[in-house]
């Protein structure tokens, strides 16, 4: 199992570093250049995420004592793909040569409240995604909260079951056991009966010797 998760590690290693390549280009590319790149990037990053669940999926599969290092690393790599979806956001919004041409113009004479125009909605946009990256960590936390309570959960369900099973064999054993002490009364019960008529004719006896001499 831990030979998979190797295997999807490394894949999603390669995959982010082409990404983290292609974002760098995105602000310098014009055009139908720049929407292929971006139409590349997109298609990579949910490669990188398809590459995730499955690297969770191995994760759960593994007892829950070695969890504990693969969860770690899962969190670094979920950390990493917002990162890199963050960059890719400020990219795709950031100047370029194509936006600032249509801004200014060939002559340069734009008008300057255009400049700040955009200036203040590239802010805006900035501010509305580090509000969204800020939600999707506090998702991811909750999440992984989920899924940790749920991990406990099923350990106590395990411990619960096998202290259940120790319940019903010492329960086994002590009926053995009451079974076992009344046949062992009852036999003492049926000796010391014996040994009491045998006790009354031997006395009886005594008793009749005793009176055919005297």
């Amino acid at each position: 199992m831990s030979n998979d998760f190797e295997g999807y590690e490394q894949d999603f290693a390669v995959l982010t570093a082409e990404i983290t390549g292609r974002i760098g280009k995105v602000p310098k590319l014009l055009g139908d250049e720049k929407k292929q790149m971006v139409a590349n990037v997109e298609k990579q990053l949910e490669e990188a995420r398809e590459l995730l669940e499955q690297m969770e999926l191995e994760v759960r599969e593994i007892p829950a004592q070695s969890r504990g290092m693969y969860s770690s690393r899962m969190r670094s790599y979920k950390q990493e793909i917002g990162k890199l979806e963050a960059d890719f956001k400020r990219s795709r919004i950031a100047y370029s040569d194509e936006v600032r041409n249509e801004l200014l113009g060939d002559d340069g004479n734009s008008s300057e409240n255009q400049l700040i125009k955009l200036r203040e909605e590239r802010a805006h946009l900035l501010d509305n995604t580090e509000r969204l990256e800020r939600s999707s960590r506090r998702l991811e936390a909750g999440y992984q909260i989920a899924v940790e309570t749920e991990q406990i959960g099923q350990e106590m369900l395990e411990n619960l079951s096998q202290d259940r099973e120790k319940i019903q064999r010492s329960r086994e054993r002590l009926r053995e056991t009451d079974a076992n002490l009344g046949k062992s009364s009852r036999i003492l019960t049926g000796m010391l009966r014996r040994l009491l008529i045998l006790c009354c004719l031997e006395e009886l006896k005594g008793w009749k010797l005793q009176k055919h001499f005297f």
